[in-house]
């Protein structure tokens, strides 16, 4: 990946990270399934309006759409109930630690399903040296109730499975000619559809308590920065370097929430954020491949002119 890619990844990684807290927020007054068909509905009208303002139009073929309704069940629907429903019973530090594990299911889906992107011993390593640096860097202590509430860490693990066949779907969108901007907004507009359906019939969410002002702020924060704006990065990203480097994201997720803590909320950093930081970039490195394919030019040059 480039630098514009890379630094991509990391504005990612912050609108994502925001995402648990915007969650552990709003699931204090609000249900579930409330929640994401809210976030999706929301993003997607902003998305829409959006593409009014510039004179885009949406497809209106069967084709197109079908492909919205299969991202937005892989990459929305599935994964934001199962994340969201697991956040009611687990600590928000140990669901983004299961989330972590999205580049290991990547690795693995995407070279049983592309030729492109295979697997190979610097990917395998690299994903495997980044998740144990999340794991790091989070702590112990969010690993303690590991095994204790079991249904909830597989339905975040599912929820990791399902964004990792979602990279692999959503290639099909720059094939298609859709613009990174349209497709988000296809793919949330089709989860909506989906969504707000069900969540009528099963929340009923007119009979609900009115929520406070700090749980609207925590949906608009979900919809409007950690989906809507978002999924435009997404689907660029996804577009120019490929699905097994974007989901290199949810390890990015827990360090952009650190340093935003140290930054603005006055929190300390501990050695374990230091060492979990150097790992992940450790894992990044190797992933990238650039650094160990110098590494060994300057051997096989050292070796040349001894």
């Amino acid at each position: 990946m480039g630098l514009t890619d890379w630094s991509l990844l990391a504005f990612l990684s912050i609108l994502w990270g925001g995402s648990f807290f915007f969650v552990g927020i709003a699931v204090r007054e609000l249900p579930p399934l409330t929640i994401v068909a809210m976030r999706v509905a929301l993003a997607a009208l902003a998305l829409g309006a959006l593409l009014r303002l510039l004179g885009s139009p949406m497809p209106s073929d069967r084709q197109t759409w079908a492909a919205f309704f299969g991202m937005g069940t892989l990459n929305n629907l599935i994964p934001f109930c199962l994340i969201v429903w697991g956040q009611t019973q687990i600590a928000s530090g140990l669901a983004s630690v299961l989330n972590a594990t999205t580049p290991l299911f990547g690795v693995v889906v995407a070279h049983v399903l592309t030729q492109d992107e295979r697997m190979t011993g610097n990917r395998l390593a690299g994903v495997l040296i980044g998740f144990a640096g999340v794991a790091a860097m989070i702590g112990p202590a969010a690993l303690g109730g590991l095994g204790d509430r079991l249904l909830p860490q597989v339905a975040v693990l599912g929820a990791a499975l399902s964004y990792a066949f979602a990279g692999i779907f959503g290639r099909r969108f720059k094939g298609m000619g859709i613009s990174p901007m349209v497709t988000a907004t296809g793919q949330v507009a089709a989860s909506a559809l989906m969504l707000v359906p069900v969540a009528l019939l099963v929340d009923r969410p007119w009979s609900l308590p009115l929520p406070t002002p700090a749980a609207w702020s925590a949906v608009a924060g979900l919809a409007l920065l950690s989906t809507a704006l978002a999924y435009v990065i997404f689907f660029r990203v996804l577009a120019s370097a490929g699905a097994t480097n974007l989901m290199l994201v949810t390890f990015l997720i827990p360090v952009s929430a650190i340093l935003l803590g140290s930054l603005f909320l006055n929190e300390r950093l501990a050695v374990r954020h230091g060492i979990g930081m150097a790992l992940i970039a450790a894992g990044l490195a190797a992933i990238d491949g650039r650094l160990s394919a110098r590494l060994r030019q300057h051997r096989s040059a050292s070796a040349a002119k001894g």
